[in-house]
């Protein structure tokens, strides 16, 4: 994607949520009814979140609006594709993810919400990653490392392992 104000899809009106970065050159909209959030322990999203995890937030791109200029840094990934992490260029914030293979989706990144209080993980993955002080619960299924094919992260996405 080139760089400079961005749009992905049709305008929305309508969204249900709204974000950006913090300091408020990238807002956001996503025209969507649920979002579906997973928690990824891999030493890439511990570096990028600078925590112990990152939240992403799979979306399809067409219900997706981002206005303002963004950024973007393309990485490998373990499955031998490629990730572009777009962001905002003044205050370095990621706002989303969008891999090479899954085509049509992006993935927000959790904390980039104005308001995240409402997600909860559907799943983690990366867990052979995890920081050892992180207790994941039984009834949240987890990967350690990640759903293989589309048809599992559908499963994954829809709680069903």
């Amino acid at each position: 994607m080139a760089h400079g104000a961005e749009r992905l899809g049709e305008t929305v009106s309508d969204a249900a949520h709204s974000g950006g970065c913090q300091c408020g050159a990238v807002r956001y909209s996503i025209r969507a009814e649920q979002l579906t959030p997973y928690a990824c322990h891999c030493s890439e999203c511990q570096k990028q979140s600078a925590s112990a995890f990152g939240l992403s937030v799979p979306v399809f791109g067409n219900a997706l609006e981002v206005k303002g200029e963004l950024s973007s840094w393309r990485r490998p990934t373990g499955s031998g594709s490629y990730t572009d992490c777009h962001f905002c260029p003044k205050c370095g914030t990621r706002v989303y993810h969008a891999g090479a293979n899954r085509p049509g989706m992006v993935t927000i990144k959790g904390g980039s919400l104005d308001d995240a209080s409402e997600l909860r993980p559907v799943a983690h993955i990366w867990t052979r990653s995890r920081q050892n002080w992180v207790i994941l619960s039984d009834d949240v299924p987890h990967w350690e490392t990640q759903p293989g094919t589309p048809v599992e992260w559908m499963q994954m996405l829809n709680g069903t392992k």
